[in-house]
């Protein structure tokens, strides 16, 4: 059996180090054409769940790689204001262990470490135009440059712009979330770690503004051993509306600018962050969501993450998602390679399992505040409202130690959960 991989992104990179180490020929092919392009994005939050499908199907040399290289582990979960008032500081668990852990990941990092030993495998610069089924059950995917690739399963791990997906599953709809997000990377230099509170510097923090404006700030502190860069990255995201219509084209200091311009009555030390960012590192994301879609008849093309089922961001739970299809889909082609179930069958059962957990975590990504346009934080009138709730909620739950000990406990659990 050969299975082609079309993308090479994070779920289908774990999912050809588990293909290989189970010895079932696969390739892989990447629209980027090198594994230096297409470092989009900064920290990733790897949980317990997208860690068991990593350390199940890297090499174990490599899972050590990919320990080795996270960044250390927030000490703390913060909400400040604007202001950069602390409103709750709640402690958070360490990392003492590989794989019920939480871990800071760089993306690009991680990106690099999946990479490792698979040159026979990856194929660069094969941008994916549309499949062919044969009577004879393969399937023979096509691209841009004339080159095609014939092989017995076709998974998507594309990502949200899926072109398997527009293919193969025509009704499938991604919808946009009504929200504009910018992400900027800052250096981290005595500079900009004497802007910062010890709660901000070594935990993850939210920001709940005001004028409808949402923040997230986070540090990335690495072991001198793992040869990155220390850095820390302050993203803002609110309604459309509250940014200029053509941000989402904007790139450099003309984005950074905007962020400046939407933080006008910030505490000084956040702007600072702002303006000493890396201009050539922001970018901005217009959030968007899959709309569910009722399981279809399988055949020998699946797919993975983002491909099937985008989530708006927050917590990592989208790269996880990945991870955990990943690993089931592996076991499932490995028992259809090994002749212990029909291909068909394989595909069918990884799909059972997935699209219900995977359409179950869109879901819950929408319900965490701030994911929609029309949230009540970004009207006119209810914003106060809603702004002061939920920083009243933060406020009591890190003083009261029943509600802190529930939040945790119920943040590990939504984190942790699935195979």
């Amino acid at each position: 059996m050969h299975v082609i991989i079309i993308g090479g992104g994070t779920g289908g990179m774990c999912l050809a180090h588990g293909l290989k180490r189970a010895e079932v020929s696969v390739a892989v092919y990447e629209r980027y054409g090198s594994r230096t392009d297409g470092l989009y994005g900064y920290r990733v939050g790897i949980d317990p769940t997208g860690n068991r499908a990593l350390k199940e199907c890297l090499p174990p040399e490599l899972f050590d790689v990919f320990v080795a290289t996270c960044a250390r582990t927030p000490r703390y979960f913060n909400v400040l204001t604007e202001k950069m008032r602390l409103t709750a500081s709640i402690p958070l668990r360490d990392d003492r262990d590989d794989v019920d852990s939480e871990r800071s990941v760089s993306r690009a990092t991680l990106r690099q470490v999946l990479f490792t030993g698979m040159e026979d495998v990856v194929h660069f610069g094969k941008v994916f135009t549309h499949y062919e089924r044969h009577d004879d059950g393969t399937v023979t995917a096509h691209f841009d440059d004339g080159t095609s690739a014939t092989g017995d399963v076709l998974v998507s791990a594309e990502g949200t712009r899926s072109a398997v997906r527009r293919q193969y599953l025509p009704h499938a709809q991604i919808k946009d979330t009504g929200i504009t997000a910018i992400a900027t990377k800052t250096p981290l230099t005595p500079e900009t770690r004497a802007l910062l509170p010890e709660q901000a510097l070594y935990g993850l923090s939210l920001i709940f503004a005001t004028r409808g404006l949402i923040g997230m700030l986070h540090v990335m502190e690495f072991d001198a051993s793992a040869d990155s860069a220390d850095y820390l990255n302050l993203s803002i995201w609110s309604a459309d509306g509250h940014f200029p219509a053509d941000t989402a084209q904007l790139r450099g200091e003309e984005l950074v600018k905007v962020a400046l311009d939407a933080t006008g009555n910030w505490h000084p030390h956040l702007r600072k962050l702002f303006e000493l960012s890396d201009p050539a590192a922001a970018f901005p994301v217009r959030i968007a969501t899959s709309v569910p879609v009722e399981p279809w008849q399988s055949t020998n093309i699946t797919l993975l993450g983002d491909a099937v089922h985008t989530m708006t961001p927050g917590q990592g739970v989208g790269a996880n998602t990945a991870l955990r299809d990943a690993a089931l889909l592996c076991r499932e082609l490995t028992a259809a390679a090994s002749g212990r179930k029909d291909v068909l069958r394989a595909v069918a059962d990884y799909e059972a399992e997935m699209i219900p957990y995977g359409f179950a975590r869109v879901a819950d990504s929408l319900d965490n505040n701030g994911t929609s346009g029309d949230d009540p934080l970004y009207k006119p009138y209810t914003g106060r409202l809603a702004l002061f709730a939920a920083r009243s909620y933060f406020s009591l739950t890190s003083k009261v130690p029943a509600l802190r000990r529930k939040f945790l406990a119920d943040l590990y659990d939504y984190r942790g959960a699935g195979g």
